[in-house]
């Protein structure tokens, strides 16, 4: 365990355990350089607790990147709830989980996340303020679409040389909240829908009031398309999958999409642009981040702005030092998180 927090420089690692409601929940601190950590809760079912660990890790490592080069005075940290296969009184498990929370003293403010909702948050904020994402907050996933949208209108300006999506091919893994509403704003800004999701009827939704063109989740990822947006689940890109791609540019919501960093050269090799993930995916973290602190939605609107101007600035750099932007990427973030040069 303390070799794995050491290669990923994570600060602290929590563990909870509550019998009374079946809670077993992992926290994970990976810097406070900036603030407070923040990073929503997954509730899931692992194999085991050491795949719940890394998992942990993984993710909280991506949320201080993701901030660091978000602008946003917040650490990074992540929460994973260990779903049993059954559990009594789901409320009673997340007032435990808000009980946990609130013994950090306000080092790791949670959100939503894969597995849970609102209504979780809700339950969280029963036993402490240091939750966001609630029923009155609202939902962050239409601000990580409109992020994502204009990061798509940054890569094709930078891949194709225009940020007019009139005609462009976008294929669209995953119809969720964000990759349903991304599909909407993407339709109206006239591009062509490629898209594919294990929920048929999520599917058939955007047939019938998108004119989306429904393709099999085996065959997209070497469907010819202009920009695929992966808004899945992550580990999708690898040496396999990206040697099957027939696009210009990778540029979606999904969390760590890189099965591994290698994947991010062979893109490069390949001549696909790459809009790293937790660049181009922040406008959630944003719309939480600046929620809790306070902030106006006008402001919130504003800071989202700067997410195709980091990316703008990311392309350049990768151009002209000739690697991939998921390193550069990572560059700009540690020289912010570490000082390093």
């Amino acid at each position: 365990m303390f070799a794995l927090m050491e290669a990923a420089r994570v600060e602290a690692l929590h563990c909870f355990n509550d019998s009374a409601t079946g809670l077993r929940a992992v926290i994970v601190i990976h810097n406070s350089r900036l603030g407070p950590a923040l990073g929503g809760c997954r509730y899931l079912s692992y194999p085991d607790e050491k795949s719940a660990i890394e998992d942990a890790v993984r993710l909280a490592q991506g949320m201080s990147y993701k901030a660091a080069l978000a602008g946003l005075a917040q650490g990074g940290g992540k929460a994973v709830i260990l779903r049993p296969p059954g559990v009594d009184n789901r409320a009673e498990l997340f007032e435990a989980f808000g009980r946990a929370i609130d013994s950090l003293g306000g080092q790791y403010i949670t959100a939503v996340d894969s597995g849970t909702l609102s209504a979780d948050m809700d339950c969280v904020a029963q036993y402490t303020s240091h939750v966001t994402s609630t029923t009155s907050a609202g939902d962050p996933s239409p601000h990580t679409a409109m992020g994502v949208f204009a990061g798509i209108r940054a890569t094709a300006q930078a891949r194709l040389g225009s940020d007019d999506l009139e005609g462009l091919r976008v294929a669209i893994q995953g119809l969720g909240n964000v990759g349903f509403a991304l599909a909407e704003q993407l339709h109206a800004a006239g591009a062509e829908l490629l898209v594919s999701d294990l929920d048929p009827g999520r599917v058939q939704l955007a047939v019938e009031q998108l004119g989306a063109r429904p393709v099999a989740n085996e065959a997209l990822l070497c469907t010819p398309c202009d920009i695929l947006a992966p808004c899945g689940l992550g580990g999708v890109l690898n040496s396999a999958s990206v040697a099957k791609l027939r696009c210009s540019a990778v540029a979606g919501a999904a969390n760590n999409q890189l099965l591994n960093p290698g994947a991010a050269d062979e893109l490069e090799a390949r001549g696909i642009l790459y809009a790293p993930d937790y660049v181009i995916n922040c406008g959630g973290l944003i719309y939480v981040a600046l929620k809790h602190r306070g902030e106006e939605l006008p402001a919130i609107t504003a800071h989202l702005t700067q997410i195709d101007r980091r990316l703008t600035e990311i392309y350049g750099h990768a151009q002209a030092d000739k690697r991939s932007p998921a390193r550069v990427a990572d560059a700009l973030a540690e020289r912010i998180l570490y000082g390093v040069k």
